[in-house]
């Protein structure tokens, strides 16, 4: 094929192209900031080709275009999901339905185009069986071929993200009563999880101890396909480092002393579901290249033994650390830390939470006077101004201690400023 014309000039929009310049597959960060960018993955292994596409597509401003020439380095960049992929039939390292099949399965939304040498009708029905919106033979027009296909479907995808930012602005509240609160910090957390519970992306929780990591894995799990699968969490900061990789990966029988039968890990009892990493910040650095491997392969092996197990899993995440400080101080690996990274939430102090604190307190004070069949007692308004003045630097695990234990102290159904004992206080002084 000829792709001199494709190069040359058209006055001063055109954008001048290096043909000894190497794309960098590591470097994604899009050239533009606007969220309405179309994000275009080619996978392309003849460079001249594939930079020709690049250089034709990138006429449009409004695309976003990365270039990759194997497979391999195409899935470990599909957390960031693309809008539309071109996938070459034959790569040198897979086939390119079995990337297709990938693509699928991981996000279905991902609009993907073949290219193909081959005009066999057979090839061409399965493509499309596949899941493919396209299939375009490689000759002298493809690149055209190829530019017009994907005008056609960011037309799709412009419009599905503006139906999904409509979306966005709605929440629905009945599928998350269990996160109490009307601030504007809470109903963004809400909004994040809408926008990934669908999806098959790694979440990484984020927030101060307290503040409800775990519930936000569970509404993620319970409000996404996989809700009638398992749904597994693992502290990982209450397992011994000697322990870990078999809690989480299982062992044979005989694989060290004690381990008298086989056991499943957490991964595999949490096949089809979800796992969720609590503490993700506590795991040293041996385990935590063994778990990259696993969010790499999808699979993993027992301890003890040698039988590769492919698992489908989803992982949340949650740490109240700064794991980017982490990685610069060299205590949490840089791969591991993106790729947990996929989407990320970050729950808010309560203290950022302005009258959720109220609305909070009744809410704990009327479940416990309920459970432990008290009459209902509530809080004087200098009570509750204690409460808004607060700092909660353990969150809502300590609103909700303080709130019960006022409770009980309270000899009256009113209860006062000086029924209240922040343990906070306590550990301060």
């Amino acid at each position: 094929m000829n792709f001199s014309s494709i190069f040359k000039k058209e006055g001063p929009k055109t954008i001048p192209i290096s043909m000894g310049e190497e794309t960098s597959e590591s470097t994604i960060t899009p050239l533009h900031p606007e969220n309405k960018l179309i994000k275009i993955f080619i996978i392309e292994d003849d460079a001249i080709f594939g930079k020709a596409v690049k250089f034709s597509l990138e006429k449009n401003l409004n695309y976003d275009v990365t270039i990759f020439t194997t497979g391999k380095s195409f899935l470990d960049h599909l957390h960031l999901n693309p809008d539309i992929v071109s996938i070459d039939y034959n790569l040198p390292d897979m086939k390119g339905l079995e990337i297709l099949e990938k693509v699928s399965s991981y996000n279905s939304e991902i609009s993907c185009i073949i290219l193909s040498g081959q005009e066999d009708v057979e090839v061409v029905v399965q493509t499309y069986k596949s899941g493919a919106k396209d299939y375009i033979i490689k000759k002298d027009n493809c690149i055209v071929e190829l530019t017009n296909s994907i005008q056609n479907l960011s037309a799709n995808v412009s419009l599905r993200k503006e139906v999904e930012e409509l979306k966005n602005r709605i929440i629905d509240r009945s599928r998350y009563d269990q996160m109490i609160g009307e601030s504007a910090a809470i109903l963004n957390v809400i909004r994040m999880m809408q926008k990934v519970e669908k999806s098959n992306m790694m979440v990484m929780v984020t927030g101060e101890s307290g503040t409800g990591k775990e519930m936000i894995g569970k509404l993620i799990h319970y409000n996404s396909p996989r809700m009638r699968e398992p749904y597994v969490a693992v502290n990982m900061a209450a397992i011994a480092d000697d322990l870990i990789e078999s809690e989480l990966f299982g062992h044979e029988k005989g694989a060290f002393t004690g381990a008298d039968n086989r056991r499943l890990g957490k991964f595999e009892e949490a096949n089809r579901g979800t796992i969720f990493l609590d503490e993700i910040g506590e795991m040293d650095l041996s385990m935590q290249s063994k778990l990259l491997r696993v969010l790499q392969e999808g699979a993993i092996t027992r301890v003890g033994g040698n039988k590769e197990i492919k698992l489908d899993v989803r992982v949340v995440a949650a740490t109240n650390k700064n794991l980017p400080q982490m990685v610069k101080d060299g205590k949490f690996r840089e791969d591991l830390y993106y790729r947990l990274s996929g989407f990320p939430i970050q729950l808010p102090p309560l203290r950022d939470r302005g009258n959720d604190i109220i609305i909070l307190t009744k809410y704990f004070l009327k479940n416990f006077c309920e459970a432990n069949q008290m009459p209902a007692k509530s809080f004087t308004r200098e009570a509750l101004e204690a409460f808004m003045k607060h700092n909660w630097p353990g969150n809502v695990r300590e609103l909700k201690a303080t709130v019960e234990r006022a409770a009980i102290i309270a000899d009256k159904n009113l209860i006062l400023v000086d029924d209240i004992v922040f343990a906070s206080s306590a550990v301060a002084a």
